[in-house]
């Protein structure tokens, strides 16, 4: 409590207490507001050096939950990452080995960006390491996987082309099964039973009777349609990767000159035309000009045991019909 000053009036012989002047009262009076308004800001710095206003949280949960889906897609880009490092292994082991295309070099698969720090930019914000991170590891999978995709393109055109040529080659035999009297001549030397001199045979005979239907062995364009004095009504089969076929001594021809054909389809009928002794096919595999032995070429339809069986057959000694 403030002391109260007097002080002696000679006039009345007393004293009289002292009264502030205006100027005085006005002056303490701002002197007192202006201590109130700056411990008021001091005390509002200090406050909201530990209390955040809703702004400051709203912002504070955003920074949260973009660090945590940043964390969810780095780990995400992992997964991804191995699951591309496998598709990679099988690409080069197994999908390229198979259809004979050369393995993808690892610098070619793993080649990264070059030239100034592309990633400068992101620096100097919240969670720059991390958005950094994820970036690059987006960049570099993007990357792969434009490669990888590239290489699927092609093992696509690969297995398509593949695919013709599984279906081209000569995989069955002329003639069914059912249909066979027997095998009267395999791939070798033997006697000629017209000409009667040793000559090597080129092909398989099929002793059938006349008019057993004769099948195309695999897809193909019929490059010749014709008679000749050897082999009489003659078909040969153009395959395609360098495979020809040749259906000989036919009693009549089901197809013509440049007529597609399936494997399967009836392309003539079992004869005794041209210089034959008896009905029967005069069947020839050639591949890339050189005639092989038709036995390989039955795997569509022999099982083990029926292959070895056909292999004695013609191999051995027995009566040659052309």
């Amino acid at each position: 409590m403030a002391k109260l000053k007097y002080y002696y009036d000679p006039e009345t012989l007393s004293y009289r207490k002292i009264e502030p002047s205006n100027g005085y009262v006005a002056c303490i009076t701002l002197l007192i507001a202006f201590s109130i308004l700056v411990l008021m800001f001091v005390g509002f710095i200090a406050f909201s050096q530990f209390v955040k206003t809703p702004s400051e949280l709203a912002d504070e949960r955003e920074l949260e939950f973009t660090k945590l889906n940043l964390e969810l897609a780095n780990k995400q880009l992992d997964e991804m990452s191995d699951v591309l490092i496998q598709m990679q292994e099988r690409d080069n082991n197994i999908y390229r080995t198979y259809f004979e295309a050369n393995p993808i070099p690892e610098e070619q698969r793993k080649a990264g960006f070059g030239g100034v720090n592309r990633y400068k930019y992101l620096e100097g914000y919240e969670n720059s390491q991390l958005v950094t991170e994820v970036t690059k590891k987006l960049d570099v999978l993007s990357r792969q996987m434009a490669v990888q995709s590239k290489s699927l393109d092609e093992i696509v055109s690969l297995a398509k082309e593949k695919e013709d040529m599984l279906a081209s080659i000569p995989a069955i035999m002329p003639i069914k099964k059912e249909d066979l009297s027997y095998i009267a001549s395999g791939f070798k030397w033997r006697m000629h039973p017209i000409l009667k001199i040793r000559k090597f045979h080129k092909g398989m005979d099929f002793k059938a009777p006349t008019g057993t239907p004769i099948y195309a062995s695999g897809n193909g364009t019929v490059a010749l349609a014709q008679r000749s004095a050897t082999f009489g009504k003659v078909v040969y089969i153009d395959h395609g990767y360098g495979y020809r076929t040749v259906y000989a001594h036919m009693s009549k021809i089901a197809t013509r000159k440049g007529r597609r054909v399936k494997r399967g389809d009836i392309i003539g009928y079992v004869g005794n035309t041209g210089r034959s002794v008896a009905p029967h096919l005069h069947y020839e595999v050639h591949k890339n000009g050189r005639a092989l032995n038709p036995i390989n070429y039955y795997y569509g339809d022999l099982s083990p045991d029926e292959f070895l069986a056909m292999q004695i057959a013609a191999e051995r000694e027995g009566q040659s019909f052309d």
